[in-house]
């Protein structure tokens, strides 16, 4: 089968955000391809840390993609960190990445405006995703709209390395992108991205009365200030989330309900809250009994790290040997 490879920061337990713009869809993919998924906790260093925060939040991550459905029967998941050959293989493609294309990075660009002094490793983090998916010569990496310019830059790489030291060979594939069928998944707020540092997100693994209160205030369409005015549901985002968690009819009925103001919102909430049970009243209870038994984490992430680092070890003894370091 096709290798497929993605990661995703440790930000703690994940929010219905993380799972509909990447997470559900790598359930799915897992079906379908050789699979491996990762805990990018190298990544999450770029920014200001807690060291105990991110110890937490790196157990929280890898506990809530197992709960989310990535089975370890079926799919490879693993910390990043607990294979070295990531961060030796980065060092590695920074001789062959020039800078320009780095400073031109959307994300850079847009972070590093932010910030009075600006780290290399925020610079440098394209060059690390490259060589997370490289380092297992991916041939498909599921991603948002926002992570496909990185990409690009791991096709750059790898056309370069080949290019240099390949010998007519070309040893790392240019991975293609998956883009994940969701859109982009807004905040309860509708006007930005949902996120736990902006306070408008919603828990995979929170309850379904705390989901409620966090629903019922959310907003919607903003033309609609009465029940009785009519609506464009194109526009609300509740109409989003039930497009990705009620079934077709639902979501029919609820463009004709908020078209013609059959109903209110708080209606229309109320049927997108029991849409969201019926999809996340399993993963809660498998993260339930992952709680009881937390030695399902350890083992499903000691025996992906064993199975990655030899594949890493594989591919940068190669890389060695051809560019004269071995």
């Amino acid at each position: 089968m096709p290798r497929i490879l993605s990661g995703i920061q440790p930000s703690g337990e994940l929010h219905i955000g993380n799972y509909l713009g990447a997470v559900k869809n790598w359930v799915e993919l897992q079906e379908r391809y050789e699979s491996i998924f990762f805990v990018a906790d190298y990544h999450s260093i770029t920014q200001p840390f807690e060291p105990q925060l991110l110890r937490r939040r790196r157990r929280e991550m890898a506990a809530s993609l197992l709960a989310a459905g990535i089975d370890p029967a079926k799919a490879t998941l693993f910390m990043q960190s607990d294979v070295p050959e990531h961060t030796e293989l980065t060092w590695i493609f920074n001789s062959v990445t020039p800078l320009g294309e780095l400073e031109r990075q959307t994300q850079f660009k847009d972070k590093s405006q932010r910030q009075e002094s600006v780290m290399v490793g925020l610079l440098t983090y394209p060059v690390l995703q490259a060589a997370d998916i490289l380092l297992y010569r991916g041939d498909l990496v599921p991603v948002g709209e926002d992570q496909v310019q990185h990409l690009e830059l791991s096709r750059v790489v790898a056309r370069r390395w080949n290019a240099q030291f390949g010998g007519g060979e070309d040893y790392f594939p240019e991975p293609q992108p998956v883009l994940t069928p969701a859109r982009r998944i807004m905040g309860l707020d509708g006007q930005a991205k949902m996120s736990k540092s902006l306070n408008n997100y919603i828990g995979l693994l929170e309850t379904s009365e705390q989901i409620w209160a966090k629903l019922r205030p959310a907003a919607t369409d903003p033309a609609r200030q009465r029940r009785t005015d009519p609506g464009t549901p194109e526009v609300c985002n509740i109409y989003h989330l039930h497009k990705a968690f009620s079934p077709p009819e639902t979501v029919e009925m609820v463009a004709v309900n908020c078209r013609t103001a059959g109903w209110g919102c708080i209606d229309c909430k109320k049927v997108l809250h029991e849409s969201m049970d019926r999809e996340l009243t399993p993963i809660r209870r498998r993260a339930a009994e992952i709680a009881e038994r937390p030695a399902i984490v350890d083992e499903a992430l000691a025996a992906g790290a064993a199975k990655c680092r030899v594949i890493a070890r594989e591919t940068v003894d190669h890389v060695k040997e051809r560019m004269g370091l071995a």
